[in-house]
């Protein structure tokens, strides 16, 4: 279920130079926050808390998803040379479980890494912050990529529609409407961190774990199914 040739132009395409960018300013904002945070206020557990749920997770995680999931596949369907992959005799199932494999490990390593290096900037890991926030982006940045690559397979406006979700749906819905929080990848996650953080007062979520992992497993499953899915029907349409 995964094709070297087809990760290999899905890693080329998502870092190139233009992308790798991109994918790398927020990260690197990340860290200066952190850096100037701790110069200012000293290593506190709530201020890291509040950068790293505020900013990392709730900002950069998603909004690399988006860039990964959706550029993993959408460049390629625009442009029509998707055409010239599905021709070739590789399985349609494969070529999405490929692009997904790429997308979430694009998405881990542009978020999850840069998360832990600002929590142990700042506070050093005080009440496992950095560690549950790392574990939070890493179970989001499945959820996400899959998500992504969904849209980035069923519609042309993938990255617009994904920052809508990201920014509006999570991040000013999920503030101002209670019930919005149950339908939010963050909060899903943000349950795990809860776990990790051994139940701490710093790190909470409107979901509990139970729901929130099998809420992760649904969508990151159904959403890689049904892209596969629409990957068939693309296929058909080129053969037609």
């Amino acid at each position: 279920m995964y094709d070297p040739t087809v990760a290999r132009l899905t890693y080329r395409a998502l870092l190139g130079r233009r992308r790798a960018l991109i994918l790398g300013a927020l990260p690197l904002l990340l860290i200066v926050i952190s850096v100037a945070v701790r110069g200012l206020t000293g290593a506190d557990d709530q201020v890291a808390a509040d950068v790293l749920g505020g900013f990392a997770l709730a900002t950069m995680v998603p909004i690399i998803g988006v860039i990964a999931g959706t550029g993993a596949i959408g460049p390629e369907i625009d442009d029509g040379s998707v055409v010239y992959l599905l021709s070739k005799p590789i399985k349609r199932p494969t070529i999405i479980y490929t692009k997904l494999i790429v997308a979430i490990a694009v998405t881990m390593v542009f978020s999850a890494v840069p998360t832990l290096i600002a929590g142990l900037i700042l506070n050093g890991n005080g009440q496992q912050i950095a560690v549950a926030y790392t574990v939070a982006a890493l179970v989001a940045s499945i959820a996400y990529a899959a998500l992504f690559l969904l849209l980035g397979t069923v519609s042309r406006h993938a990255v617009v529609f994904g920052l809508v979700y990201a920014l509006v749906w999570e991040a000013l819905f999920g503030s101002l409407v209670p019930g919005a929080r149950t339908l939010s990848v963050q909060q899903w996650s943000l349950a795990v961190a809860h776990k990790v953080a051994d139940g701490g007062s710093l790190v909470t979520s409107d979901v509990g774990l139970p729901t929130a992992t099998v809420l992760l497993a649904a969508v990151t499953v159904l959403a890689t199914w049904y892209a596969g899915q629409k990957l068939r029907s693309l296929t058909l349409a080129g053969e037609e």
